[in-house]
């Protein structure tokens, strides 16, 4: 069993890479899983520790993410922590037949984008997280829930979204047996304050169960909105290699924060996660030569580390 501790431990920022689930639900052609276990070898290699790997959906309608088990073992085999996501309650089930460390449920924070996207109400998406948990409890290696809030920051479809309604559905998430609550910039419409007074309210909030961000960079804010939730006392955040990744309810946006550049901010920020930078933006090799047509951003694979400086391992 893996305990909150070991997964986001306190006084420290856990770096989530999410290139491999959130990184490929919109890409035009997807790596070969022998190319996924090469991209997973060389980030761990590099230092990383945490890989979301993909999604319980039938293969049918998202062959990205068929491997997810195969991943899962890859991932496990390596001593690394794993999540994935689980839009409904088969999913929980098939999660918990895997050593998945970490189950992801998803809640919008608005009614609208909750049946737009998954086709049910936000008290049935809270209520899958109490199912989640219910089942985790029963696997054997009772892995952990994680409720996400989608929209948080703002929503295509809804426009603005009160601080209040997310802390509303994070207390409900909660109560359901939420083991982590993440907050998301799904369509890239916060600035720093904002992410700031929402990861405030939600540690105090949460106590001791972490807080979670994720960002996208549609309008270029996701380092300083970074710098922003971990001042407020986020325990970890998500990004993608190259910042790949997208949104269906923002179309022509760029994807996730960097991850890459995630972790030059939190070296400057000193806070040392063990990431070696240069062997990191190495492994971008694999992307670019198995998705062509993607573009990949960041700002350390143009300028490079500054040099002479040694942060990680």
């Amino acid at each position: 069993m893996t305990s909150i501790a070991d997964l986001y431990p306190t006084g420290t920022v856990t770096l989530r890479e999410v290139g491999l689930r959130d990184g490929l639900q919109l890409v035009k052609r997807f790596p070969s899983t022998g190319a996924k276990t090469a991209w997973l070898m060389q980030e761990h290699a590099a230092g990383v520790r945490h890989f979301e790997v993909g999604s319980f959906l039938p293969a049918s309608r998202m062959p990205q993410f068929a491997d997810v088990r195969e991943l899962i073992e890859e991932t496990s085999r390596l001593g690394a922590f794993s999540s994935a996501l689980a839009l409904n309650e088969r999913g929980a089930k098939d999660a918990c037949d895997t050593r998945v460390d970490e189950i992801i449920n998803v809640i919008s924070a608005t009614e609208e984008h909750s049946q737009a996207n998954m086709r049910r109400s936000r008290a049935e998406a809270v209520e899958l997280v109490r199912r989640s948990k219910a089942l985790s409890q029963g696997a054997a290696h009772k892995p952990l829930v994680n409720a996400g809030i989608a929209m948080a920051f703002g929503c295509s479809i809804a426009g603005e979204v009160a601080p209040d309604e997310v802390l509303r559905l994070a207390e409900a998430c909660l109560e359901a047996g939420a083991d982590a609550i993440g907050v998301a910039d799904t369509v890239g419409f916060a600035g720093p304050r904002q992410v700031a007074a929402v990861t405030e309210a939600l540690v105090k909030l949460c106590g001791e169960v972490p807080v979670l961000v994720h960002l996208h960079d549609t309008r270029g804010m996701s380092i300083v909105n970074a710098a922003a939730a971990i001042d407020a006392g986020a325990r970890a955040l998500d990004g993608s290699l190259g910042g790949l990744g997208g949104c269906p309810f923002a179309p022509g946006a760029t994807g996730n924060a960097v991850f890459e550049d995630l972790v030059f901010l939190c070296e400057t920020m000193g806070i040392r996660t063990g990431i070696d930078l240069t062997a990191l933006i190495e492994v971008r090799d694999i992307l670019a030569r198995e998705m062509p047509e993607e573009e990949l951003h960041g700002a350390l694979a143009r300028s490079g580390p500054p040099p002479h400086v040694k942060w990680a391992a």
